[in-house]
């Protein structure tokens, strides 16, 4: 169900086993930690435990809760846990250890601005994940200011090693025959299985509703501010009135923080300018009209409730708007004008004109038919790749009319994975495989430079043995 966020910014398994086990030999917990896929934890226990130093390169440690605060993180995710999860999290640790330690040698650039904003990002993931600030403090028996402190220094961590991996690997490229060795390595039998994929382009129209629609959203706006500025419950009028899909699920309330990239800066602006208790006069985005009231304001953050009204487009404007795609479709035909320029010039699709137009699904630009609208797929059913679905009205997933042209890019059959058809991905992966191997080649020249310690619990894991035959290299365990 979309809601405000919305509003505002708008194979076979075996085959999968084989390439999961592939890349887990070639550090991929690595990889998951520094894209982002394990999160700081929030919702451990407060027991009092004896914690210990399980790990150390340089000047870095790593803590047994830290391997913990990990493992429970797979476990809430439902990430399932490999049999030595363990090992491999304390591999991850000092792996982004020794990348920190070298990204502080080479005094690579970073501000407490880009760090304050990862971390805000993650406070508001879980607000959205837990429903309230309150609720995320509960859950986390501290509040929002001491989360933000315990996460300062792994955020920290975490970008330095990001930034330094990217540097090691920045360089490495993909040749076709590289490609094709790689692929040629794959067993037969392990070869994927698509479905049939499609890429899909769109240009979207929302026409405009007219003066007079416009003007009576605003009327019906300025009597829900009268009724509850008389007295009458605002969360009830936003309930029954307002235009948001979300409403359903959290009666219009929202917490917000100024710096957030993910509202519309227009709504936003506004609500930081209520005082506690202040309802808005009715305003515009470009999503429709609104009204807001300031709950409470804490410096950056605030609560909020809101009502939106989008005014009605009417079959005469759907006709108009209609009538201009077809000749943009004329010329799309013609060749009078490319895909990407129409996209540019004539939609009102903001997210797509990022992508020059292009639908990205689960797989980057490919897309399944499960994937798609249900309204989508009578379009395609005639279209051939190259070709240009006829301007036809849709009704977007915030209620909104508007008129699409869908352009049908390519589309492929069901088929065994051949480097014909899906050469993209494969290069893709080879080149993972080849930044794997540079950063284990780093790794192999880089970690007799640090002071190494491994715990015993773990000296007899296979994933650890070059950390602990460094540490015996130098004489140090």
């Amino acid at each position: 169900m979309a809601t405000i966020h919305t509003v505002l910014h708008l194979a076979t398994q075996k085959s999968k086993n084989f390439l999961q086990q592939k890349m887990m030999r070639k550090n991929i917990l690595l990889t998951a930690f520094l894209a982002g896929i394990f999160t700081a934890s929030i919702a451990q226990p407060k027991k009092v435990v004896a914690d210990k130093i399980v790990g150390i390169v340089g000047d870095k440690i790593v803590l047994k809760s830290d391997i913990d605060n990990q493992i429970a993180d797979m476990q809430r995710q439902g990430i399932e846990a490999p049999p030595n999860a363990r090992c491999l999290a304390l591999q991850q640790a000092m792996g982004v250890k020794a990348l920190v330690l070298q990204a502080e040698k080479d005094s690579l650039p970073i501000t407490d601005e880009e760090i304050e904003t990862d971390i805000d990002n993650q406070i508001r993931g879980f607000i959205n994940n837990y429903g309230s600030k309150e609720e995320l403090e509960k859950i986390a028996g501290r509040s929002i200011y001491q989360l933000k402190e315990d996460f300062r220094e792994g955020f920290r961590d975490r970008k330095l090693a990001t930034d330094m991996r990217n540097k090691i690997v920045g360089d490495v490229k993909i040749t076709p025959n590289e490609v094709k060795n790689y692929f040629d390595k794959i067993p037969k039998d392990s070869l994927a299985y698509y479905e049939s994929e499609l890429e899909l382009g769109q240009i979207v129209m929302y026409p405009k509703a007219s003066r007079d629609a416009e003007e009576y959203a605003v009327q019906q706006l300025n009597d829900y501010k009268k009724q509850a500025e008389s007295g009458k419950d605002f969360k009830s009028l936003a309930i029954i009135n307002s235009d948001d899909p979300g409403v359903k699920q959290n009666y219009g309330q929202y917490e917000i923080n100024r710096n957030q990239k993910d509202l519309d800066p227009t709504w936003l602006s506004k609500a930081f300018t209520l005082k506690d208790g202040q309802i808005s006069t009715p305003f515009k985005s470009k999503f429709g009209y609104h009204i807001i009231k300031m709950i409470s304001k804490n410096g950056d953050d605030a609560v909020v409730m809101h009502i939106l009204k989008i005014p009605q487009v009417t079959q005469i404007e759907m006709k108009e708007g209609k009538d201009k795609m077809d000749s943009v479709r004329a010329n799309l035909i013609s060749g009078t004008i490319d895909f990407g320029t129409a996209v540019a010039r004539y939609s009102d699709d903001d997210a797509s004109k990022f992508t020059g137009g292009m639908i990205q699904g689960n797989n980057g630009g490919f897309l399944t038919i499960d994937q798609l609208d249900k309204d989508m797929i009578p379009l395609l059913q005639d279209l051939k790749p190259g070709q240009y679905s006829q301007p036809t009205e849709f009704t977007d997933q915030l209620g909104k009319k508007g008129i699409r042209i869908i352009y049908l890019k390519t589309r492929t059959e069901p088929h065994r994975e051949n480097l014909k058809d899906d050469y993209s991905k494969i290069a893709q992966r080879a080149l993972e495989e080849k930044k794997e191997t540079a950063l284990d080649d780093w790794f192999n020249k880089k970690i007799n430079t640090y002071y190494i310690m491994v715990d015993d619990d773990y000296k007899n894991c296979d994933v650890m043995k070059k950390w602990v035959d460094a540490a015996k290299a130098t004489g140090k365990q």
